[in-house]
């Protein structure tokens, strides 16, 4: 953002100013040139001190843009090694239940009376516990 500041133009005896023409009146005239120019000169160091304040704010943003993509691409960095551990031990979950749900099929299979005895003792207590 790149302001930039333009000439004073000079004040011109005649010109309508707030709505009244000014008729050439040399006291009036310089009191409105002498307002006129401090107002112009007010605006021309308010420009020059946000120019100013743009040039000096540039490189903190850049340092803090930079700053920011290093920090999103170290957690990148570390995110990925653990995505892979998740992936590999989910697969051994997975393996693991597997292997659980066919054993307790086997053994329901082998013992289906003592497996009902254990179902219900368990349900008896878990609605005991409950209450």
């Amino acid at each position: 953002m790149e302001a930039s500041t333009r000439p004073n133009p000079p004040y011109q005896p005649g010109n309508v100013v707030a709505g009244n023409a000014i008729a050439g009146n040399s006291a009036a005239d310089g009191a409105v040139h002498k307002a006129a120019a401090s107002v112009h000169s007010a605006v021309d160091k308010l420009a020059g001190a946000a120019d100013e304040a743009t040039r000096n704010v540039k490189p903190a943003i850049a340092r803090a843009a930079q700053v920011a993509h290093s920090a999103v691409n170290t957690a990148a960095d570390a995110a990925g090694p653990a995505a892979d551990w998740l992936s590999a031990q989910g697969n051994s979950l997975r393996e693991t239940q597997r292997k659980m749900v066919a054993d307790a099929g086997q053994y329901v299979a082998a013992s289906p009376w003592k497996t009902l005895g254990f179902t219900l003792a368990a349900g008896f207590l878990i609605g005991r516990l409950m209450r």
